[in-house]
This record gives structure tokens, C-alpha cells and sequence, in this order.
């Protein structure tokens, strides 16, 4: 009897072995999100301080955008450096979004039954996350259309970024487009540094004011340096 019940039991373990797996927890795909998100925060502060070389005007900022091309060199060839950023950036937005969508979906199967009174229990940040990340995931498509591939540029100029740069924020949809996006960036910023440091465990009752002023600032400092371009241009200061 004691040998029929252990084998009864034995499908069940196996069949719950998935959900200890670290992708499989709740607790892995938060790590996962933390983490990528956080070397995406990388990312954004080297881009802005690139970006923000366009106030030095063509010579400087159109040799950044040949550095960009050549660093690594002469250890690497043309462009390999580039497109191992690339592809360690592409690899955190999937892992970032696909972790995002099964938390999400898990948490609406976990309270199938919507609450009976809807209160606001959150930050506005933090209530836009969802349609935040997809403003951010449709322009990062058009942001490699416009100035990598200058396929949606039409006054592109192959090699010379500057000029790409204010070619594309002297259109209205242009400027529409970027500021929008930097906008939702902010407030993707604002809400997910703090939780990152939440799901890393460095978060705690006494860490959590600074934590948040932090995250303000930097989604602040971040949002202000991006914008400043586009309104650069539409002023005249870049052209």
C-alpha cells in the first residue's frame, strides 16, 4: 500500500517541478525585469550624454557617431562593438516584455474576480506602466527606422548623424513622436528604478525615501536631457 501511494504521487511532482525553476517563480521573472531594466537605466544615461553632444555642434557630434562605429578597435572590426550593444540591448527589452506580459497575466489569474470598488491604490507611474512600456517598445521600432536605417528620414544623409538629427525633429510628427515617448520613458523610470531596487533587495523602510528621490531625479535628469533636443531644434539653438 505504501509503495501504490508514492507512485500516485509521483506525476504530481513532476508535473510541479516547472514552477521551482528560477523563469518559472514569480520571484525570477521580477529578478529578470530588475535586472534588464536596470541595464537598460545604463544604456539611457550613456545615449543622453551621446545625444546631448549635438549642442557642440556637426564636427563633434557627427565623430561620435564614427567612435560609435569604430570603438573597440583595433581589437574588434567595424562595427562589432556597436552590434554587441545591440543585441545585449535587444535581449534585455525581450526578456524585460515577455517577463512584464506573464506577471501580468498571472496576476489577473490569481484575482480572476474584479474588486467590487475600484480605488486608486498607486501612483499614476505606476498605473501607466502597462501602456508606458508599449509607447516605449512601438518607438524603439521607429526610432531604428528614423535614425539607423533612415528609412522613415526623408531628408536622411547617409554618415552624417547631425545632420540626421535635425532633419527628423524639423518635422512636427517627428518632435510629436520623440517627446511623447521620452515622456513615458520618465515615468517607466520613475516607477521601475524603485522597484528594482525593491525586488534586489536593497529597498527597505529606512532606504526608501532616498531610493524614491532617486528614481525621481533620475527619471527627471533622463526625460529633460532627451527633450532637450528635439526642442533644441524647433527653436533654432541645433541646426
Amino acid at each position: 500500500m505504501a509503495l501504490a501511494t508514492r507512485t500516485r504521487h509521483r506525476p504530481a511532482d513532476r508535473k510541479s517541478s516547472p514552477k521551482r525553476t528560477f523563469w518559472g517563480s514569480t520571484v525570477g521573472k521580477k529578478t529578470v525585469m530588475a535586472v534588464s531594466g536596470l541595464l537598460m537605466l545604463g544604456y539611457l544615461v550613456a545615449h543622453v550624454m551621446g545625444n546631448l553632444k549635438v549642442f557642440f555642434g556637426p564636427a563633434e557630434f557627427n565623430e561620435y557617431g564614427h567612435w560609435l562605429r569604430t570603438m573597440g578597435a583595433p581589437v574588434l572590426h567595424q562595427e562589432w562593438a556597436l552590434w554587441i550593444v545591440r543585441f545585449v540591448l535587444l535581449a534585455a527589452v525581450i526578456l524585460h516584455a515577455v517577463a512584464a506580459y506573464q506577471l501580468s497575466r498571472r496576476d489577473i489569474k490569481a484575482r480572476p474576480t474584479p474588486y467590487a470598488h475600484k480605488r486608486k491604490r498607486s501612483s499614476y507611474a505606476t498605473r501607466t506602466m502597462r501602456w508606458g512600456g508599449i509607447i516605449v517598445a512601438l518607438f524603439i521600432v521607429w526610432h531604428i527606422l528614423d535614425l539607423t536605417t533612415l528609412t522613415v528620414n526623408e531628408n536622411a544623409q547617409p554618415g552624417r548623424p547631425y545632420e540626421n538629427v535635425v532633419a527628423t525633429f524639423s518635422t512636427w510628427y517627428g518632435n510629436v513622436i520623440y517627446i511623447t515617448a521620452m515622456l513615458a520613458v520618465g515615468l517607466h523610470i520613475r516607477h521601475g528604478f524603485w522597484s528594482a531596487a525593491q525586488t534586489l533587495g536593497v529597498g527597505n523602510a529606512g532606504r526608501d525615501r532616498a531610493l524614491k528621490a532617486v528614481a525621481n531625479g533620475l527619471a527627471l535628469v533622463l526625460t529633460a536631457g532627451f527633450i532637450a533636443v528635439p526642442v533644441a531644434v524647433m527653436i533654432g539653438v541645433v541646426s
